[in-house]
């Protein structure tokens, strides 16, 4: 009897892994739409991840909310969205595709795209992957990783340098498929405090220095990038000063959130960030206008 039980139970959950898989199959394979006026490329800080409700008709692997940045940005435009951003990828998705059956998140631009907003990079230098393991948000599943997890490795073995190739190739592509988009480049809020950390984040200050440097070299390989192919950055860890996790008036969470996902943009924070690209495209665009 319990090895009949234990049979069932191994039949159904090998059925439902089967089932799982199979969807994210599907979605995976799925073309994307090349009719949107926006389209917004990146990874869970784009994605809104632990926002709220998965966006309709995303794919289950990209834990993408309806209320990341790209939305509310869409909706200060007034432009049809095709929100691409997946969390967990990187620069490589967006040229290539590869994560979880998933193809290039660069397909859906096409010749109707107007704008295409770009937020990627974290985790091919795992940035916030690292933080959250560090911090022990995930408690006794971070337990799980820890396992084969050594600490965070050095600045120097974090690939900057890749970061800065490919988002300059996913500009220039972008260029080739919609000549006339306008290419916003939005750098990562920052999580943590010009000095020092705090009990909100969860690790020492040695510790919170060597992420300080991590998210520095992120930024630079971002701004850089944007400065090759000639493309408009938005430094929202600039802006976003002041506004750290362990700030009164946070844009991003801290390692144990209320609501939303740990080290990630919070309401505050993805409105913040849709201001600055709506602030910094209304500049441009009221420049081209002749007698302004």
């Amino acid at each position: 009897m319990i090895l009949k039980a234990a049979l069932a139970a191994g039949a159904l959950l090998l059925t439902a892994s089967l089932a799982f898989t199979a969807t994210l199959y599907v979605q995976g394979r799925r073309k994307p739409d090349r009719t949107g006026q926006y389209v917004a490329l990146g990874s869970s800080f784009a994605a809104g991840y632990g926002l709220g409700a998965r966006a309709p008709g995303s794919p289950l692997a990209c834990m993408r909310s309806a209320n990341g940045y790209p939305r509310e940005l869409a909706g200060l435009t007034g432009l049809a969205l095709v929100d691409m951003s997946c969390s967990g990828s990187t620069t490589e998705h967006l040229l290539n595709g590869g994560q979880v059956f998933l193809g290039p998140q660069l397909d859906a631009v096409g010749p109707a795209t107007k704008l295409v907003t770009i937020t990627s990079g974290g985790n091919d230098v795992n940035y916030i992957g690292d933080l959250t393991l560090a911090s022990g948000s995930l408690g006794l599943l971070g337990k799980i990783p820890k396992l084969v997890w050594k600490g965070p490795a050095p600045l120097a073995d974090r690939d900057f340098a890749k970061v800065k190739k490919n988002l300059r190739e996913i500009v220039v592509s972008i260029k080739s498929r919609a000549p006339d988009a306008m290419i916003v480049v939005v750098s990562y809020l920052p999580v943590l405090p010009p000095q020092g950390s705090c009990q909100v984040l969860g690790i020492d200050d040695a510790m919170a220095s060597l992420f300080r440097q991590i998210a520095s070299g992120l930024l630079e390989a971002t701004r850089a990038a944007a400065e090759m192919a000639d493309a408009m950055f938005v430094d929202m860890a600039g802006i976003g000063q002041g506004h750290d996790a362990c700030s009164a008036q946070p844009w991003v969470n801290g390692k144990s959130p209320d609501h939303g996902a740990p080290f990630h943009p919070n309401a505050a924070g993805t409105r913040a960030i849709a201001d600055a690209v709506y602030g910094r495209l209304s500049v441009v665009l009221t420049s081209r206008i002749p007698g302004r």
